[in-house]
């Protein structure tokens, strides 16, 4: 290994992120040999994610190279507010030209497609929009990570780590993705099997649909607006 960085990572971030959608990817990311992971936003002012931790970009759009694996993650109300905010969408589809992976992880892939860049491939997100994502021309996979051609995307908040090991064995070859897996000790073993509206079950599925409620109608009324700016049919 030389000291040559050969892989440029960007990790997009945002004001209302979900927080975990990028910390479990940088975590892998960072432990990759040959890698710059940059955190990026607009400014390198402080942004403070729905839960309230704040982060510190470290490089601005303006600054950031062309990068290898373009990523961002999702949010609450604020990945709703990225879909019509002109200078991200700007930037993901100029990274997008020459990006080698473009992915996200949860809803993040909302703002991929508003950005033009997941009509026609299959891709993740959060259970509870699964349906809204189709209306991008989006064909909508449940895995946990959809893998296609050059785009790889996560499910719901913590399939970011899943994501970022598959991407890792992507770079760097499985191996590489295996002994960052075990550094981690990352062997899940949740205390119940209730992760997904597969298992979850009809009752708890409907609880968590109408803690949701608002969260889904708001991400149905700009999912239409950004079809039609798209000129997508539904």
């Amino acid at each position: 290994m030389t000291n040559e960085t050969k892989y440029q990572i960007g990790l997009v971030i945002y004001p209302k992120m979900t927080q975990l959608d990028i910390l479990g990817p940088h975590q892998v990311f960072a432990s990759i040999p040959n890698t710059q992971v940059h955190i990026l936003w607009k400014t390198k002012d402080p942004v403070t994610s729905d839960e309230g931790l704040t982060i510190l970009p470290t490089t601005t759009f303006a600054e950031c190279p062309k990068l290898d694996v373009l990523c961002i993650g999702g949010a609450g109300i604020g990945y709703i507010e990225m879909m019509r905010d002109r200078e991200v969408l700007e930037f993901l589809a100029l990274q997008g030209k020459t990006a080698k992976y473009i992915t996200s992880v949860c809803t993040g892939s909302f703002i991929l497609a508003a950005a033009g860049l997941l009509q026609g491939y299959r891709a993740a997100t959060h259970w509870l929009v699964r349906d809204q994502l189709a209306m991008l021309g989006v064909e909508v996979g449940t895995e946990r990570v959809v893998v296609d051609r050059n785009r790889i995307t996560g499910g719901g908040v913590t399939a970011g780590i899943d994501f970022a090991l598959v991407v890792a064995a992507k770079l760097c070859g499985e191996e590489t993705a295996k002994t960052r897996q075990l550094l981690l000790e990352y062997n899940p073993a949740p205390p119940f099997n209730v992760g997904s509206p597969e298992t979850a079950g009809e009752v708890l599925v409907d609880r968590v649909k109408k803690l949701g409620s608002r969260l889904i109608e708001a991400s149905l009324a700009q999912t239409k607006e950004t079809a039609k700016q798209l000129k997508i049919q539904n």
